[in-house]
C-alpha cells in the first residue's frame, strides 16, 4: 500500500476517513449500536451481546474510543462505556456534508 499523504488533504477529509475506518468493521458498528441502548456498558456485557470474545471486543472498544466516539469511566475495577454524543454528532455532520456536497456536484 502507498502512503496516504494525509497532510495534503483538508482536516475534514482526514476526520471523515478516520470515522469511516471505525465504521468499516461490522463488529464496531454492532458495538456502537448496542452501547447506544444503555447508559454505561461493560465490555463483558457487550461481548456477550455481539457474540465475540472479550479480548476481541476490548480491542474494538479501544479503536472506537481512540476515535473519540466513546467515553469511559471506571467504577472500581470495572470500565463502563457510553457514546460520546458530541463526537457522534460530528460524525453525522461530516457524513451529511460529504454526501450533500458530492451529490450537488454530480447530480
Amino acid at each position: 500500500m502507498g502512503i496516504t499523504k494525509r497532510h495534503i488533504h483538508p482536516l475534514q477529509a482526514n476526520k471523515l476517513a478516520d470515522y469511516a475506518k471505525v465504521l468499516s468493521n461490522p463488529a464496531r458498528v454492532a458495538i456502537l449500536n448496542y452501547i447506544g441502548d444503555c447508559d454505561g456498558c461493560l465490555c463483558k456485557d457487550i461481548s456477550e451481546k455481539i457474540r465475540l470474545s472479550q479480548p476481541t471486543t476490548s480491542q474494538h472498544l479501544q479503536v472506537i474510543k481512540k476515535s473519540g466516539l466513546l467515553k469511559s469511566k471506571f467504577e472500581g475495577k470495572s470500565q463502563y462505556y457510553r457514546i460520546n454524543v458530541d463526537k457522534l454528532n460530528e460524525l453525522k455532520d461530516l457524513f451529511q456534508e460529504f454526501f450533500e456536497s458530492t451529490e450537488a456536484k454530480c447530480c
